[in-house]
This record gives structure tokens, sequence and C-alpha cells, in this order.
């Protein structure tokens, strides 16, 4: 263990650091389907909670109570009534849900008071703060339908919830809302997360559900003939998940889905995905409760565990700008500490930080690299090409180079070229050839380091 460990916890740690710093005083809206409480996952995920309000991320926690409410139902011998993909509340139905909330809510701030030395919830302090945040309306009659006491949110106290995230502590909302007038609403869960987050612009709303993620369907075999077919599909176990949908595939794809039964079906959760995003909740995730720790995996690492829905393209290629400055630093530091790449002033970077491109994911910087101009030869030198060791091998490093050379040739350069010493090969590969270090600018040239012989390799630009 003394051997293994410190190899594997060490370098795993440090590639989190990098979200920690990204999501510190973040607003995250998390979702729970009823489910996960009746699976037995509640001690565990509060656990997971109260870690990622510990690094600084300011937490709204939405409970469900399907499950709960169908156990009150049934040990009561009264029917459940669904339409729509609605509960039908009755006057019992309604007395089921509200015995149901209070018994979880109880549960839930159990779970967060939890403090036993040698566990995970050891010296944590987690407040956790509920209210009449909600307001209500009724559903009213659909279809000639009375839906009596279901309603949806009319209007979520966002100042006051942020008064209270603000302060420290955790605020839970129960699917309930309260009209003017006092009268009581079964809402659903996914409907109050997704006003929640809509109202306090949460920079992530995040489902934890009973569903793996949004399964490949456009054009991938049965999924698709399905789809046109106009049936609902669930992902199975042996389906791949989109780990990330930009908002207008995601549109596509809920046009071409039948309206949402039941949870289960792909529409459910991902109707709400796009509401969310519609209304500038920068990314919302589904997740599976079944995969223990999921919520840790998708916060803290690349690709995460279900989906992402994003209003744009999640990895964003772009020039960089002085906010950067930071990411760049913290990339580029450890090839500069193992001898790939050279020292830069720190001071020179902020200076130039006008000619550095970055890639980023989730707001975290993955790969970089400079373009400094030499318009009296006609060429420009591409610097401090990095890419994360944890994304190598997904083509980042080949977009930043198309980049580099798109900039190049806006500035009618001839050429580019780099000076390494480790990754020739790779420079070869795509179009680079090697030449004499005297071929270089006058100006390169004098501050080229003769005691570390690096290559020098050349690439037209056509």
């Amino acid at each position: 263990m003394d051997l293994v460990f410190p190899h594997t916890f060490v370098p795993w740690f440090r590639s989190v650091a990098p979200y920690i710093h990204a999501h510190r005083g973040k607003t995250f809206v998390v979702a729970i389907a009823g489910e996960l409480i009746a699976a037995g996952k509640l001690a565990h995920f509060a656990q997971d909670l109260s870690l990622l309000q510990a690094m600084g991320v300011r937490v709204v926690l939405v409970h469900g109570f399907r499950p709960q409410v169908e156990e009150q139902l049934q040990a009561k011998g009264h029917p459940s009534r669904f339409s729509h993909g609605m509960r039908v509340t009755d006057a019992v139905a309604l007395d089921c849900a509200q015995e149901a909330a209070g018994q979880l809510r109880y549960e839930i701030e159990a779970a967060f008071s939890q403090g036993l030395p040698n566990t995970p919830m050891a010296g944590s302090s987690v407040r956790v703060v509920s209210g009449n945040f909600i307001t209500a309306r009724p559903v009213g009659i659909v279809d000639g339908l009375d839906f009596m006491h279901t309603g949806f949110v009319r209007k979520i106290d966002a100042a006051g919830i942020r008064r209270v995230i603000d302060f420290g502590a955790m605020v839970l909302l129960s699917p309930f809302g309260f009209s003017p007038t006092g009268e009581a609403f079964n809402l659903s869960m996914e409907d109050v997360a997704t006003s929640a987050a809509i109202a306090l612009q949460a920079d992530k709303l995040l489902f934890v559900t009973e569903v793996r993620g949004i399964p490949q369907l456009i054009g991938r075999g049965p999924a698709a003939v399905a789809i046109q077919a106009g049936h609902a599909v669930a992902a199975a176990d042996d389906t791949e998940i989109d780990q990330e949908l930009a908002l207008a595939d995601a549109e596509k794809l809920l046009a071409a889905l039948p309206n949402p039964v039941q949870p289960t079906d792909t529409a459910f959760y991902l109707q709400h995905a796009v509401k969310a995003c519609r209304h500038g909740v920068e990314r919302v995730h589904i997740l599976p409760f079944a995969v223990d720790g999921a919520l840790l995996m998708e916060v803290f690492t690349h690709d995460g565990v279900g989906t992402m829905i994003v209003d744009e393209k999640l990895e964003s290629l772009r020039e960089a700008n002085a906010d950067d400055l930071g990411g760049i630093l913290q990339l580029i530091e450890p090839y500069e500490r193992d001898g790939t790449l050279v020292k830069r002033d720190r001071t020179e970077i902020e200076r130039d930080i006008g000619h550095y491109t970055v890639i980023e994911h989730d707001g975290v910087i993955f790969g970089c690299a400079a373009l400094y101009p030499y318009p009296e030869r006609n060429t420009g030198e591409m610097a401090a090409l990095t890419v994360s060791d944890h994304v190598q091998g997904q083509g980042d490093g080949e977009r930043i180079l198309k980049r580099i050379e798109q900039r190049a040739r806006a500035m009618e350069l001839a050429s580019i070229f780099v000076l390494t010493t480790r990754t020739m090969h790779w420079f070869i590969k795509r179009g680079f050839v090697p030449v004499d270090p005297d071929w270089l600018p006058e100006a390169r040239k004098r501050k080229y380091n003769w005691d570390r012989r690096s290559q020098v390799l050349v690439k037209p630009l056509k």
C-alpha cells in the first residue's frame, strides 16, 4: 500500500484541483429522485454532497418522493392515478404526499447531521434550511380531467434562497408549494429543480436519477428506428451514453421523441434540461444514482459518468484573456519542471497573454499554445504547446495546432516553426520539417539556448 498509494492518489488529487478552483463559489441545484433514498443510498450521497459544499460550492438540494408516496397510498389502499405524465392528487394523495415529504425531510436532515469520527462526515458542519420558498399554481383541468391538488411552480423566492446559501447553509426544497391563499399543491421534483435553477441562474443543475443519462440515439440503429416509430427509448445497460449534448442537438432529439410518461423515458429529464438551458442555466447534468460517487465523478472529472447538456459546445477553443493566466501557468508548470518546456517568465506570459490560444472544458484549461510572429521573416513561432496528460490522445493538440495555423494565416505569415527536445516526431507527422538553428530569425536566434539543443522544425502554410 505504501508503495502504490502515493502514485495513484497524489496525481489524481492534483488532477481534481482545477475543478475545485473552478467550482468554488458557484451555485449548484442538485435534484435527487426519491428512488435514490428508497434504494438506501442517502447516507453516501449526503457524504458526497457535504464534501462538495466543503469545497466552496453553494448547494440547493431538491428531493423527489414518487416511491414514498406510492408506499403511503398502498398502505391506505388508495389507487394511484397518473395522466399526462403527472400524478392526479386528490385529498388522500395529498395527505400521503405531505406525510412522505415530512419523513424524507427528517431523513435528509439526519443524514447531514452525522459526524462520527473516522467517517467522511467527521468534522462536517452542514446546516440544512427549508422553508416556504415556492409559490405554486394549480394544473387545473386538462382534457376534461381535474388534477385537483397537483400544481406547477409559479414563483421561486430566489432572493430568500440566496440569503441562505450566502450564509453558508444548504437549502432543501421539497416538491410542495403553496398558493397565495395558503392552498397546498403537490409538485414534481423536476419542475421545482428546473424552476429554482432558472430563478437562481445556477451554474449547474444536476439530476441524480434512476437513468444512466441520455442514450446516443440519432442515427444509431434500433434506437433511431424506435424514435422514428414514435416510441420512447430507455437507456439499457449496454447502451452508449452521450457524455455531452449541445442545446441545439438536445432540442432536435427532444422534438423527435414522444411525450414522456414515466421517468425512464428518454424525454422525461431531457425536457427539463432543455428548458433550463434555454433560460440561462449553463450546464445541466443527468446522472445515475446507481453509480457510487456519481456526483463527485460528474463534477470533478473530465468526462463524468452521465450526460451534460450545454447551451453551446462545452469544449471551447479560443484566444486567451487575462483571466486565463492562472490556468495556463498551472497547465505548463509540470512540463517546465520535467524539462519538456523551457521555463518562461511569468511576467512575460502575462504581458503576452493575447498571443495564447487555449482549449477549456467546463471552465478548466486543458491545453494551450502561443504564436509569436516574426514579420521580418514572414514566419511565426508556436511556443508552449501543452495538453494536459488527463486528456491526451483525444485530438486536442491537433485542434490547437490548426487554430495556431489559422491565426498565422490571418497575419499573412508563410510558415510557423517550433523548438522541441522531446516531441519532434509528433510535429513531423503533422507536416513540420527539421531545419538548422541558423534558419531562425535573428531576433529568435539570439535567444536560442545552445545548451538545450532544441530541434527546430518548420511548417510551410499553403
